[in-house]
Order: C-alpha cells, then structure tokens, then sequence
C-alpha cells in the first residue's frame, strides 16, 4: 500500500517533504484508516508515522582532498585588480632582486633562480622575498 493521502497530509503537518515519512508497516491497517487531517495527527502523536532525519552532505571528502582549490571560478573581484595587484608586486620584487645583484649581495646564478620564483608567485612581498633570503644565507 502507498497511502498517498496520509502521506501528503503527514509532510504538511510536519513540514517536511513526502520523501521523508516514515510509516510503521505493521501497522498499515491503522494508516489506511486515517482520512482525516485530525487522524493523521494522532498517529504522528503515537509514533506510527514520523519524519526521517534530514540527510546532510558529507565534508569528509573535501578534508580527505586536503586540496584548497585557488582556481579562477573561486576568485573574487574583476580580473583587472587582480592583474594589476600581481603586477604591483612582481615589479616591486624584481626592482628588489636587480638591487640586490647590482650592489652584489646576490650572484647572477641566485639572481635567476630567485627570479623565476617570482614570476611562480613563490613570494608573497618584499619582506617575505627578504626573510627567505635571509632563512637560506643569501644575505646578511
């Protein structure tokens, strides 16, 4: 049996979907005879007819990932300010590094590899591209 009636009336009384009612199969005869609104309410009052827990989406995948996914379509703001925030800081790194190698604190074979990191986004700003070099022994 499918109680089509009793079910609709359950989901309005307990706001919940059709999907999600839960009717005691022993106790069909009792279903099949509630008609009314007011019959279905006693069942739900004596436990023959409930809602089913709301099922939710599990984040164990997404932790399991361990992955923060940076890509274009989780980017906020035009494209414009974020090219012309890149642009900002990989010129003022670069001004950084042309310094350094011209007053020789950098050797030209540091200077590439350092180089190229930025262009990578290795380094955040200037202080972080400083504290690196000073973390590996580059600079004083």
């Amino acid at each position: 049996m499918r109680f089509r009636t009793q079910r609709r009336l359950a989901a309005e009384i307990l706001g919940v979907g059709e999907n999600r009612i839960w009717m005691d199969p022993t106790r069909a005869d009792e279903i099949s005879t509630a008609i009314r609104r007011e019959d279905v309410k006693k069942l739900i009052k004596r436990g023959i007819i409930r809602s089913r827990p709301k099922k939710g989406v599990s984040r164990g995948r997404v932790r399991e990932r361990g992955v923060r996914r940076r890509g274009p379509g989780s980017r906020e703001g035009a494209t414009e300010s974020q090219k012309l925030k890149w642009m900002r800081r990989v010129r003022a790194l670069r001004k950084t590094l042309s310094n350094l190698r011209d007053k020789r604190e950098i050797t030209p074979a540091q200077y590439r590899k350092l180089y190229k990191m930025v262009k990578g986004g290795f380094f955040r700003d200037r202080g972080h591209l400083l504290s690196y070099l000073k973390e590996q022994g580059m600079v004083k």
